[in-house]
């Protein structure tokens, strides 16, 4: 409940809240004119407010505190249901409007425009990461249709000359194609599908390495398109506890709790230098090497995502049109940090500073925007001076990279609405009340791992699932530990897990579910059937969400280091895959 447009001059009050024989009284201080508290109150009502020391008197409607998890609850059972990410959250801001606005459903519907959608679009905050969002889409378009990204394809599959390293090239290229999950995908699928069915590698183990490097690497690296994503909810979230910290600093602090991508990685890694493999995998393996049948025969495979014209198909193919693009992002960005930081330092007298003060004070926004689009304009005068591609045609590969973000951008823009909502609901608060005395905080960052796993599975959609959670999650943190009267640092330490757990939660379920659409594309790209897929990468998903339970956030819970975490997970996958995996014939073409 937040009181507002009180004198300047009010520095604390009492406040009665009355309705009919009931009374509650508190003593508040007063803030910059607001009293913005979390009382909690037994019964739901409509009440009058007393304030000490003014004649006035004030009405206020108070909501039962079940309601305000109604919104969030909804989207994501919704979403389990119909599959629909972006109708899931717009009944739940909707639901939200009606009890916020005295349940009338046509002023409900208007301040869903007017109110919450717009006043996520104009943020300029927002705004910045929604430009960046689109410009690195635009660049992948381009690097995609120059030859950039077939280029850099084409330096790492010089690396396969057997079976073995055929498998650890594919891996290569995945952590290579970082910048992009879809892109990784039909880029790895279609390039080695050729060399790979050569070497004698079954289709069911392309399509697990390509939906293993694709989502697990995009999401964690720091140049992405997956990044102004999550540093937005981040930033949102952020935002709803009062918090100043940089959202792209904590983004980066929190990559080394998000065990399952690192762990998913290395997963695929074992399995291609070791040589081994188990359950379904192995036979489809073992199928492939000994007959060369690299498909399963008693199954139809799909149609393949052919390639089209917006990938290149010439004798032009340079990696260095991809390469360049993305160096300038990355060292753009760091170079962008570094001035927006020192900029701000001096601009506050402080000229005695590190490189951690500097990332504190800088503008990341500003410095992914910066880099972005000269990214694009760069990749725009390489296709065009080198002859590669008209103009016209750059133009239109930068706006089909754009188009394709469109629908990141929109999930986003509701993520921002609904987060809004649970904001003026209290949400977390009403979660608080319930369980901050039954649990805790430092078992947060398991749970919500796997609450994300669960509905990214059901649904099918990592970045659906994020943007549910996350605007209820990072205020649940902060409060949880806060009353249970942490350290600053321990508080830290549950949210970057926390966040990270989002992340990789929505990631491992992904991964293991059939209606996925990096799931499926992968099938796709790697003219792989969908149903042989799943059942071959399942138990290779499993293993690494297990070990990341057990290694990594049970003993973070009790003070362990989340790198030597991630060195007990990777230990634990080597021991599995060396102990559980059976060795295979390695295939050559010699």
């Amino acid at each position: 409940m937040q009181i507002k447009d009180l004198p300047d001059s009010l520095r604390s009050v009492n406040i009665k809240l009355i309705d009919n024989e009931y009374q509650i009284e508190h003593t508040l201080t007063v803030l910059k004119g607001s009293v913005d508290t979390s009382i909690v109150i037994d019964r739901a009502g409509n009440y009058n407010i007393i304030l000490d020391g003014l004649t006035e008197e004030r009405f206020v409607r108070i909501l039962p505190g079940w309601l305000s998890i109604i919104p969030p609850l909804l989207a994501i059972l919704l979403a389990l249901i119909i599959r629909q990410v972006i109708v899931s959250l717009a009944a739940g801001i909707f639901i939200g409007a009606l009890f916020i606005y005295e349940n009338n459903p046509l002023t409900a519907l208007l301040r869903f425009a007017d109110k919450f959608m717009l006043e996520a679009l104009i943020d300029p905050d927002h705004m910045f990461i929604i430009l960046f969002t689109l410009l690195i889409g635009g660049v992948v378009g381009i690097i995609s249709r120059n030859g950039g990204t077939t280029g850099l394809a084409n330096q790492i599959t010089k690396l396969a000359k057997n079976s073995r390293t055929g498998i650890l090239a594919s891996w290569l290229m995945g952590v290579a194609i970082f910048f992009d999950d879809y892109a990784n995908s039909l880029i790895i699928g279609n390039m080695m599908r050729p060399i790979t069915d050569r070497l004698r590698i079954s289709r069911e183990k392309l399509a697990y390495i390509v939906d293993s490097t694709a989502a697990p690497i995009a999401s964690i690296f720091f140049i992405s398109t997956w990044i102004g994503y999550e540093v937005g909810l981040i930033e949102d979230g952020l935002r709803s506890i009062g918090s100043e910290m940089n959202a792209y600093d904590v983004f980066i602090n929190s990559i080394p709790y998000s065990f399952y991508p690192i762990a998913a990685i290395a997963m695929v890694f074992f399995v291609a230098y070791l040589n081994r493999d188990f359950g379904p995998m192995y036979k489809a393996e073992l199928r492939a090497r000994e007959s060369g049948q690299v498909s399963n025969s008693k199954v139809t495979t799909e149609n393949s995502f052919d390639d089209s014209k917006d990938f290149y198909q010439g004798n032009k193919s340079r990696w260095i049109n991809g390469a360049v693009p993305i160096l300038i992002i990355l060292f753009g960005t760091i170079l962008g940090l570094f001035f927006t930081g020192r900029t701000k330092l001096e601009s506050l007298g402080i000229y005695d500073y590190g490189i951690q003060e500097i990332i504190n004070h800088s503008d990341s926004y500003s410095s992914l925007l910066w880099s972005s689009f000269i990214a694009c304009v760069t990749a725009i005068i390489m296709s065009v001076s080198q002859r590669i591609i008209k103009l016209e045609e750059t133009i239109n590969a930068w706006t089909k990279g754009v188009q394709s973000m469109m629908v990141a951008v929109l999930i986003l823009v509701f993520a921002w609405a609904i987060s809004s909502v649970t904001v003026e609901l209290k949400t977390a608060d009403y979660i608080i009340s319930i369980i901050s005395d039954k649990m805790d905080p430092r078992f947060l960052p398991g749970i919500v791992f796997i609450v994300c796993a669960l509905t990214s599975f059901s649904t099918g959609t990592s970045w659906g699932t994020m943007a549910i959670v996350v605007p209820i999650v990072i205020p649940l943190a902060s409060k949880m530990t806060a009353l249970a009267g942490m350290s600053p640092e321990l508080s830290s330490t549950i949210l970057y897990g926390v966040i990270s757990s989002v992340l990789a939660g929505s990631v491992f379920g992904d991964h293991c579910s059939p209606i996925a659409d990096t799931t499926i594309l992968s099938s796709l790209a790697s003219k792989c059937n969908h149903i042989d897929h799943v059942n071959t990468q399942l138990p290779y998903a499993i293993v690494p969400g297990m070990m990341c339970m057990v290694f990594g956030y049970v003993p973070v819970i009790f003070g362990l280091s989340p790198f030597v975490a991630i060195g007990l997970i990777i230990l634990s996958l080597f021991c599995v895959v060396l102990l559980a995996g059976k060795k295979l014939p390695v295939y050559s073409e010699d």
